[in-house]
Parts: C-alpha cells; structure tokens; sequence
C-alpha cells in the first residue's frame, strides 16, 4: 500500500455535520432536548486491525471499522464501504444517515456502516478476498442477520459480500443467507437489488415531475459518479427519455448538451475503463460538472461535492442526491435562498437499503420473489416516503431534507422513548 497522502474529498468533519444536522431537526420539530442527546451518540464503534499477505510475501495491516448508531426500531443496516479516505468519523456519520434513512423508509432497522482503508483499485483480487475474510473475522461476533446486517456501499459489491456471507457461514457451520445484503443471485441475492438505488432516484424523479405538472423526458440531467448507482441512474433516466447532458467517474467526465449517448457510453466504459474518450462527447471535470447548465444535477459518488464554494455556481433547479452527503449543510442553505430544490439523500437513494431489506425477508424466509414483484413494492414505499416528505415541507414550510430528517428522527425518538432506557 503506497505511503502517499492523498488529499481528501472530505473538507468538513462528517460526524460533526451529521449531529449539528440533528440538533437543527431537534430545534424545528421541538424533539426533547435529552432523546436528541441519546440520538447524536452511536451505540457502539469498532476499530479493527487487518492484517493481508499481499501477493509479493509483504504484510499489510489495514484499519477497519464497525459502527451501530441506533437499534431502537430493529437491527443495524449500513454498508461497507473500501476506500482510501475513510475515517472513523465519516462511517459514524453514514451510520447515523442510514438510521434516518431506514426510519423514512418505515424499515425495521437502525444504522450502521462499515469502512477498511484502502485502494481497492490497487489489490489484487486475491489480495482482496484475503482482507475482506481477514476483517470479516475481526467484526464477526458484531454481525448477524438479527443483529447488524451489511451491504454494499462505495468500493465493494456483490463478489465482496459473497465473501463475508462465506466466511460467517464457514465459522457458524451452515450458511446464513441474512448476514448480508447485496449478493450474488447464485447465493440468495434478490432479483432487482443491484439498480435498487437508482431506480428508487428515478421513482422520486418521476413522483417530482407529477408535482411539477412535466413528464420525466422533459429534464435535462447531468450525473455525476459512473458506479453502481450513476450508470443505472443513467440508463434508467434515458430508458424514460430524459436528456443525459453528462456522465463522469473518478477520471473525469464527458459533455453534450444535445445528449450523451447512454448504451455507447455503458459499452465505452465496460470496455475502456474509463469514460475518456467517448465519442461524440467532450471531456468534463468533476468540479466542472457540478456546475453545468442542466434541469437536475444528481451527485452519485462521494459526500460533500457541492460545497460553501460552488453552490452558488450551480445551474440545475433540482439536486438529486443519489449520493450520501454530497451536499454540505452550508451549501443548502445557499441552494435553499436561490430556489433550488434538494430531494435529500434519505430519500432519493433509499432504494439500495429497501431492496436489501427485501433480500434480508426473503433469505430469512427462504422464499424468493420475481423482479416485477420487487419493483412495485419498492415503488410503493418510495412513492409514499416522497408523498409524506412532500406534505411535511409543505405544512412545515421547510425544505425537504428537514421534512425527510424531521420524520425520521421523530419516528426513532417515538421508539426510543417507547422502549425507555436500560436498566
């Protein structure tokens, strides 16, 4: 693992936006003082050390990290997520989204999340496997399918949950297909689970467009971050005949106001790698892209893009926070005075864990349910999570991440004070 210090994305200390968040929630809402106190704390944080053979003989040893905020309204779910810049403070920070996220989405979670500190783009895929069972064993007796449940997030997918779900069955002597979400459809995975949190984007997307009295394909869209969420983002946007003006991962971007070829742009990628190089399209940045003239502007990779600095510089009229964090606290308050409307991360990309909760039932039942299936039941809670968001910014007079984090918090508090403290 290279001795360099990349510069971080984060400019801000997450975990610290995450609870000033919750005592702005706490003041709008009048939550009691003592229960937004409990709520800014995370039930428990693990660190852990990995140690890796690397495919030369070395020995590396990654940190890796473990953390519950919250199981007042069922077991934690969060996901886990490799690389280079995660903090102990940014997965405490996730965790406490994934507790608002879940109790919007009316799930029976709490949150959590999971971080190792490393470059997954540099590890081989032996190499990998190794940390991911190494760290599996280090957090072992902290998961479980009634106990904390992980998933996928930024840097890991189905082949590293494969992995984990493995190594907890290898120790507990059968297989356990509810200790994660987001595997292999070989293995227990759900029909519908990989687009999930796209597609729960453009079902709120979509549920906008009625209130706003257009239909989807009159929006131009530029999407930043070409993963999981962003390619299916993508492609589903323009499946709905939306104008896709601009795509980028982590190189970089590409550019056409007239529209980006999406099914050429997939292809290009599968094969390249890279977006760079796509014809008919010219290169963007990824500080250039936040700023292009388009209807939505949908964040898709990593927090705090839109910041104090550029907010002002932006053109869209609607962020769509595929993203978790991309936007700062500061940077919605300067979006909020110019109009813009933010449909928040705990809504428009609570697909992935309302699908993953789906996966969780049907392993745990052991009975599986066809896409279409899927879909309309994630349609369903989407779409009323919107309509109860919507209503609340309505007869609150606030913006829709306070409505969203208003309902959430409320919904957690509600539990805490129902269940009382122990002893």
């Amino acid at each position: 693992m290279s001795e360099a210090v990349v510069a971080s994305h984060l400019r801000e200390n997450p975990y610290e936006l995450a609870k000033s968040q919750l005592r702005k929630v706490g003041d709008v809402f009048s939550i009691d003082a003592n229960l937004i106190r409990v709520l800014s704390q995370c039930k428990k944080a693990v660190e852990v050390s990995i140690p890796v053979a690397m495919d030369d003989g070395s020995v590396e040893v990654f940190a890796g990290y473990r953390v519950t905020h919250n199981i007042a309204r069922g077991p934690s779910k969060g996901g886990i997520r490799y690389h280079p810049d995660v903090t102990l403070d940014e997965v405490k920070s996730l965790s406490m989204w994934m507790t608002w996220k879940c109790a919007l989405m009316a799930l029976p979670f709490g949150g959590a999340k999971g971080g190792v500190v490393c470059d997954p783009k540099s590890l081989s895929a032996s190499e990998l496997e190794r940390m991911t069972r190494r760290y599996t064993s280090e957090i072992i007796n902290d998961i479980g399918p009634e106990r904390d449940i992980p998933a996928p997030d930024v840097g890991t997918d189905g082949r590293v949950m494969a992995w984990i779900f493995d190594t907890y069955s290898m120790n507990k002597g059968h297989s356990v297909l509810g200790v994660v979400t987001g595997k292999p459809l070989s293995i227990g995975g759900s029909l519908g689970r990989e687009e999930a949190t796209a597609r729960g984007s453009l079902y709120c997307i979509q549920a906008l467009s009625v209130k706003e009295g257009k239909r989807v394909s009159d929006y131009t869209v530029s999407i930043q971050g070409f993963g999981n969420v962003g390619a299916h983002l993508a492609r589903l946007l323009h499946g709905e005949g939306a104008t896709v003006v601009a795509v980028s991962d982590s190189r970089g971007g590409v550019y056409n106001p007239m529209g980006i070829d999406i099914p050429a742009a997939l292809a290009h990628k599968q094969e390249a790698g890279t977006l760079t190089g796509l014809a008919n399209a010219d290169p963007v940045t990824n500080e250039e892209l936040v700023e292009l003239e388009c209807d939505i502007f949908a964040p898709c990779a990593l927090e705090q893009v839109v910041t104090e600095e550029n907010a002002d510089r932006v053109k869209a009229t609607i962020v769509c926070e595929g993203a978790n964090g991309p936007v700062t606290p500061a940077a919605d308050a300067i979006l909020e005075d110019r109009g813009v409307l933010v449909l928040p991360d705990v809504l428009a990309n609570a697909g992935g864990v309302i699908v993953s909760y789906f996966e969780w039932v049907q392993g745990l039942q052991e009975y599986f349910w066809r896409e279409d299936e899927v879909n309309a039941k994630l349609h369903d809670i989407v779409g009323r999570a919107f309509e109860e968001t919507w209503q609340t910014r309505a007869s609150r007079d606030t913006t829709m991440r306070m409505a969203a984090y208003g309902i959430a918090v409320q919904r957690v508090a509600e539990a805490t004070t129902t269940r009382g403290l122990y002893p």
